[in-house]
């Protein structure tokens, strides 16, 4: 059973630049693919007696490396990884547009869901793990053991970084009380269950409401783009961070004791009944 493993980095100044770099990188050949694929869409689109060929993410990265790598020297400042990865995502996005599951791809935006993966001589220790052209990175937790991922994925949220990986491991089945569990989605409590337990909502963001008007009450009249807006637009996110962090924790709590309370062999782990009385 593969599981999915997520902690926080705790990396140096100088582990943080490098993961910039990896994330921008990343980006920028996501973007510069994504301008090239839309650019041939609109030529097939107005010119249909000579249609161009759609780029593959081969294609793209063949092409890749060589026009636009020569010329930005800071793609071999980094792996070179996070550029073919970008462009595999960005072949998967059009893929998925194609079949009509989703919409078109969209540019990143700098700051905004920065993210990279990098796969290669990966070694995971107790509280560290070491990546490619970055080296040894501690975490904030324990790492699982005897595990060697093939690829690992890097996100940035706020100023805080975050690793990702995929865990093989053998199932667990554990005695349930009971066989169903009921879960009853309230307003005033944010769940009650079957067996009577409630669980109360969060309200994350009710309790850091003030906090949060006040931090944009005071970045209003900052220019935008200038060191101090920047400054206020990272405290902004912080607390945005805490917010959502909260609700999650609580999220989890739930359903992970809905779970366990249930059979593990039932087809249905817990039953959501909705407040018109429909299951």
């Amino acid at each position: 059973m593969l599981l999915g493993f997520k902690t926080e980095l705790h990396p140096t100044n100088h582990q943080k630049t490098l993961l910039a770099k990896h994330a921008g990188v990343a980006r920028h050949a996501y973007n510069w693919g994504l301008w090239l694929t839309k650019n041939i869409l609109n030529h097939n689109q107005h010119n249909p007696d000579s249609k161009l060929k759609f780029l593959t993410s081969i294609d793209l990265h063949k092409l890749l490396v060589a026009m636009v790598k020569p010329n930005n020297y800071w793609y071999y400042e980094v792996s070179k990884c996070a550029p073919s990865y970008a462009l595999r995502y960005l072949s998967n996005s059009w893929k998925r547009c194609f079949t009509k599951v989703s919409g078109q791809p969209k540019f990143k935006k700098k700051g905004k869901d920065d993210s990279f993966t990098l796969d290669g001589s990966i070694t995971v220790g107790f509280n560290q793990i070491k990546l490619p052209r970055i080296g040894w990175v501690k975490t904030y937790e324990i790492l699982p053991d005897n595990v060697t991922p093939k690829s690992v994925t890097i996100s940035r949220k706020a100023d805080r970084w975050f690793i990702s990986f995929k865990t093989d491991r053998e199932t667990q089945i554990t005695e349930k009380s009971v066989l169903l569990v009921g879960v009853d989605l309230g307003i005033k409590s944010l769940a009650t269950l079957s067996t009577g337990e409630v669980f109360p909502g969060a309200k994350s963001y009710r309790k850091l409401e003030a906090q949060l008007s006040r931090l944009q009450y005071l970045n209003r009249h900052k220019v935008k783009f200038s060191n101090y807006w920047k400054k206020a637009q990272l405290k902004i996110a912080k607390l945005h961070s805490k917010i959502a962090d909260i609700r999650k924790d609580t999220l989890h709590k739930l359903t992970t004791y809905a779970s366990l309370e249930s059979q593990p062999n039932s087809n249905r782990r817990f039953k959501c009944i909705r407040n018109d009385g429909k299951s």
